[in-house]
């Protein structure tokens, strides 16, 4: 079973990440953070007894196999370039750092030190996105002509403070990695809106294209509700579309005819809209936000399997879109 040193033992971390390493056949044999109690209980939780509170001297501990972590994107990018120096395979959360060139810094050292750095964008395995994706690999849908995305979130965060760089580090970064990978291609033009009706509340509007020609919106902000649905996606072909509502209501629309003037009307599976969403009265441990999934693949990643996991590479591309956008914003 492969040895892991994990830093962060913040909520996020005990709540979405760590109880799925041991189903992939991970022991957690270390554990970092600076804040004494949640190292103590987390550690009690685990059953680990090697506890640190500084993470260069977690990476030096002798039998480790790989390093995993959810803090502060500086912390991400100093800690895995430890852990690389030290020729150890990295899963982090995102971002992969503060800034994109920082993530580059962290994708030349994991090129030269020949490991995987994986990072954690878990939108990819949610199980709508996942879903259309497949839709969209398997060839019928055609090819993708738009793509409007929403993302949002409340305030709470950042109400008050003029500073949205949590906002983009922690919230935006998503899209800007989800929406090139469901368009198959970079960002090429792109043009940015916004309106700010108080400090700390933000709604903008990405316009863009990519390099094939995909055309597309996305929509985030600090102005809606965390207790109503914050996502939803559209994707658009030719006499077909996807729709991804709350990442677990799939439709894919086709080209079915006027039925109404049909007296013998019924559904045709092979034109009429397909929709899915799952059953949550189930007993099975699903997760369909996609922390699961995304941990099983990092999981045979860090254990020398080969999977289509999004990694530093990935994760430097979305931080260049995402410095491209804050330019644009222009928010001093």
């Amino acid at each position: 079973m492969m040895k892991i040193g994990w830093i962060g033992c913040g909520r996020h971390a005990r709540q979405m990440l760590l109880p799925q390493l041991g189903r992939n056949d991970i022991r957690i044999a270390a554990l970092c953070d600076r804040d004494a109690a949640a190292l103590t209980r987390t550690g009690e939780e685990y059953g680990v007894t090697a506890l640190f509170s500084d993470f260069e001297e977690m990476i030096s501990t002798p039998g480790l196999d790989a390093i995993g972590m959810a803090v502060g994107p500086e912390l991400h990018r100093m800690a895995t370039l430890a852990a690389l120096k030290r020729g150890l395979p990295v899963f982090m959360e995102k971002p992969p750092a503060a800034t994109a060139e920082g993530a580059r810094e962290i994708a030349r050292a994991a090129q030269a030190a020949k490991k995987p750095v994986i990072v954690g964008f878990m939108k990819r395995y949610s199980t709508g996105n996942k879903i259309a994706k497949n839709v969209l690999d398997h060839g019928e849908f055609g090819p993708v002509l738009g793509i409007t995305g929403a993302y949002m979130t409340a305030p709470t965060y950042f109400q008050g403070e003029p500073d949205y760089t949590g906002f983009f580090l922690h919230h935006c970064v998503h899209y800007m990695d989800l929406i090139p990978w469901f368009a198959g291609d970079d960002f090429g033009d792109m043009q940015v809106r916004h309106v700010s009706p108080a400090p700390g509340k933000l709604l903008l509007h990405l316009n863009f294209t990519t390099q094939a020609g995909v055309i597309g919106n996305i929509v985030m902000g600090t102005v809606q509700s965390r207790g109503t649905p914050m996502e939803e996606i559209r994707i658009m072909g030719d006499h077909a579309r996807l729709h991804v509502d709350n990442i677990i209501d799939v439709a894919l629309y086709r080209d079915p005819p006027f039925k109404a003037d049909d007296p013998r009307a019924m559904l045709d599976p092979t034109c009429d809209t397909l929709s899915w969403r799952p059953n949550f009265t189930a007993a099975a441990n699903e997760d369909h936000k996609g922390y699961a999934a995304l941990l099983s693949d990092a999981a045979a990643v860090l254990q020398g399997e080969s999977r289509n996991v999004p990694d530093i590479e990935d994760g430097v591309r979305a931080m260049e879109r995402l410095e491209r956008m804050i330019t644009q914003l222009n928010l001093q």
